[in-house]
């Protein structure tokens, strides 16, 4: 009786040398897998286009200036601006309600930009001159990270609207947290700069670096430009933006 062929990758290769059809399909799909990871692998290494990008695990020297430093506005230089073009400070859940539904303020929830945090001493709202700040901040942010290979960059908001009883809670592990906090204000926002997310496979600490001052440059920018005052907070790892 001949010996059964069977024909993978150009060549002939004896069915007989495998147990079942099922072991022989499991090898096939195993070559095939190696190959692909072959073909992404030498794509990496010349990191060209949106795939060797993804897999690029090299540190980039971006030549990014060092913005954060710069953000160094203090609390009683702006908060009397703050209290004035916010809202009434909320006490409870049914006070935020009330200034969504009078219109001010808005829900914001996560995107294709930015992501909300568990939130644990804040709620998701903010003014609409707030939520433009945030979303034109997200946009720059997003071009500038794609224009160096880094796509579908997001940061990640910690803080956002808080009632007086939270910012009364926090005060007792946070030395930041004012009673004039911006915060109750809700034209103010905490942007994490230890944590983003980016389309590839692994972030290495020279693509953070780049983000964490690309943000820091863009919110310096706003800054200058009288959109909004901005701190840069170590202890808490963010940086503080209040709309103006």
């Amino acid at each position: 009786m001949p010996q059964k062929e069977e024909k993978f990758l150009g060549l002939k290769l004896p069915l007989i040398r495998f147990r079942s059809r099922t072991t022989f399909l499991l090898f096939k799909a195993g070559v095939a897998l190696f190959v692909i990871l072959l073909v992404l692998f030498m794509m990496s290494r010349n990191s060209t286009g949106r795939l060797g990008s993804y897999f690029n695990r090299k540190c980039v020297n971006y030549k990014q200036r060092d913005y954060s430093r710069r953000l160094n506005d203090r609390l009683p230089d702006y908060a009397s601006a703050a209290r004035n073009s916010g809202i009434v400070p909320c006490k409870t859940d049914e006070d935020i309600k009330k200034r969504v539904s009078t219109g001010k303020l808005v829900k914001v929830s996560s995107g294709k930009n930015y992501i909300i945090d568990r939130l644990t001493h804040s709620s998701p709202y903010l003014t609409r001159d707030a939520n433009e700040v945030l979303n034109e901040i997200s946009r720059r942010f997003r071009k500038k990270t794609s224009d160096k290979g880094l796509y579908k960059a997001r940061f990640i908001i910690t803080s956002m609207t808080r009632k007086t009883e939270s910012i009364r809670l926090l005060r007792r592990n946070n030395s930041n947290a004012s009673v004039n906090s911006p915060h109750q204000y809700g034209n103010a926002f905490d942007i994490s700069y230890k944590r983003f997310t980016v389309r590839k496979l692994v972030m290495t600490n020279c693509d953070h670096s780049f983000m964490k001052e690309v943000l820091a440059e863009i919110i310096y920018e706003m800054r200058k430009e009288g959109k909004c005052w901005a701190t840069y907070e170590r202890n808490q790892g963010c940086f503080h933006v209040v709309a103006r």
